[in-house]
């Protein structure tokens, strides 16, 4: 019999995403993975989608980044109601911005939103929560490094990464407090991927390296093969800047169930093999 039928098999919404395109190729040789837009998705008859283990959107409407809470702008909103009488799993791509800052956050902690995005998130976590219910994924994912595998024209959100290649493409002066995040790469969040897919997890998860990353730190690694990394200047941070904005992400829920957890060292060589490749 074919061994592919016994493989997990995941849907993946989104073909131009960054994250989308990034996990489709590192799940392939590990699932059997489909890679399409919404449209495509839509089209899906009942008896195609009983096939399938996992569903994961990647995919976002401008209007749900900029614009208060409205259902028609909620894309996940629109993929459950299709979905919720399916015994399929969904994974929903969240926020760590649905935190306040802090140290060593973890998922018992209460969402305290930043921003229209994060707060709308939370709508949707809630919302997903009720119509799915045990066959939810929620994933709080921290800041993401990595290249976009394809160019998108419509990308609705920039990351640090974005800003940072954008910057060295222009040759432009870069001024940044030091200030720590929770950096993971596209890398190791395709690995807690695949962790999370193979144990057939469900519930609410914070997927981060859980370490300290400077700003500086980071940008030492991007910029090692770098000629023109003087052009960008470390300003004295101040601390109260320091406590209400940085942040890590406790990660201790799902290691304790898929025993992975990413290294501060695996991000640091991602980071400069991204900078030999760049400069």
């Amino acid at each position: 019999m074919d061994k592919l039928k016994w493989k997990k098999k995941i849907i993946i919404i989104g073909k131009n995403s960054f994250i989308g395109s990034n996990i489709n190729i590192y799940l392939q040789n590990k699932f059997k993975v489909i890679n399409i837009n919404l449209n495509q998705f839509k089209k899906l008859k009942k008896n195609q989608l009983k096939k399938f283990d996992y569903i994961c959107n990647c995919s976002v409407n401008k209007k749900y980044i900029h614009n208060k809470y409205n259902t028609k702008n909620d894309i996940d909103l629109q993929i459950a109601n299709i979905i919720k009488n399916n015994k399929i799993n969904y994974i929903f791509l969240s926020s760590r911005k649905i935190y306040k800052p802090k140290f060593n956050t973890n998922e018992k902690q209460n969402p305290n939103p930043i921003d229209i995005y994060s707060h709308n998130k939370v709508i949707t976590e809630k919302t997903l929560k009720k119509i799915l219910g045990s066959k939810l994924l929620i994933l709080r994912i921290s800041n993401v490094i990595g290249f976009k595998i394809r160019k998108n024209k419509r990308q609705v959100n920039k990351t640090f990464f974005d800003n940072y290649i954008e910057s060295v493409k222009n040759k432009s002066e870069v001024n940044y407090y030091n200030l720590f995040k929770d950096f993971i790469s596209i890398e190791q969040l395709a690995d807690y991927f695949y962790y999370a897919i193979n144990k057939r997890l469900t519930g609410k998860f914070n997927v981060s390296l859980g370490k300290k990353i400077y700003v500086k730190e980071i940008l030492g690694w991007l910029n090692k093969y770098n000629k023109n990394k003087k052009n960008f200047i470390c300003l004295k941070t101040p601390k109260t800047l320091i406590n209400k904005t940085s942040f890590t992400l406790n990660n201790n829920k799902i290691y304790k169930l898929i025993k992975y957890r990413p290294s501060k060292n695996e991000l640091k060589k991602f980071c400069v093999n991204i900078s030999k490749s760049i400069h």
